[in-house]
């Protein structure tokens, strides 16, 4: 009669681990399928070695099935799968953004001091070109004309705002 009691907990601990591959590794309900099985025969084997014994199996399985599958599901995004199935986190598109931000304002800020010349008249929003590159910049100051020398005072975001060098 021992083995009865073994074979159920056996087959309610199966069910179990059944049940947590499923949250993780979703098989259209194959495998959750095949957890409610072995949970039932573990949970009638239970109740033919004896009742007590039934009814434990029973409400454990009732109470920690569910437990355990929410707590599959939950770590299913920090899973290799989970990750392909869900992409990026919000925290890891955030970091993502934040270093490209930084780059961008490391060559943003890289531009005061250099100088360049007003490709177009500068009234004070125009053109100018730095480093063999084209810029929006605003003249700060004075008006600047075209094909005048100029040097880069500040940057704030896109803003760059330059003076007659």
């Amino acid at each position: 009669m021992e083995t009865l009691l073994m074979a159920g907990l056996g087959f309610i601990l199966l069910g179990a681990i059944l049940l947590m591959v499923e949250a993780l590794v979703p098989s259209g309900g194959v495998i959750g399928l095949s957890a409610g099985i072995c949970a039932i025969v573990g949970i009638v084997l239970l109740f033919k070695h004896d009742t007590t014994w039934g009814a434990i199996g029973l409400l454990t399985t009732m109470v920690l099935g569910p437990m355990i599958f929410i707590w599959g599901l939950k770590m299913l995004p920090n899973t290799p799968f989970g990750k392909k199935m869900f992409g990026d986190s919000a925290e890891e598109i955030a970091t993502k953004q934040d270093l490209a931000n930084s780059h961008w304002r490391e060559e943003r800020n890289a531009l005061i001091k250099q100088t360049g010349t007003a490709l177009t008249d500068l009234h004070p929003v125009g053109i100018v070109q730095i480093n063999g590159q084209r810029h929006d910049a605003i003249a700060k100051g004075q008006i600047i004309h075209k094909d005048t020398p100029i040097r880069v005072v500040s940057v704030d975001g896109l803003q760059i705002e330059v003076r007659q060098a």
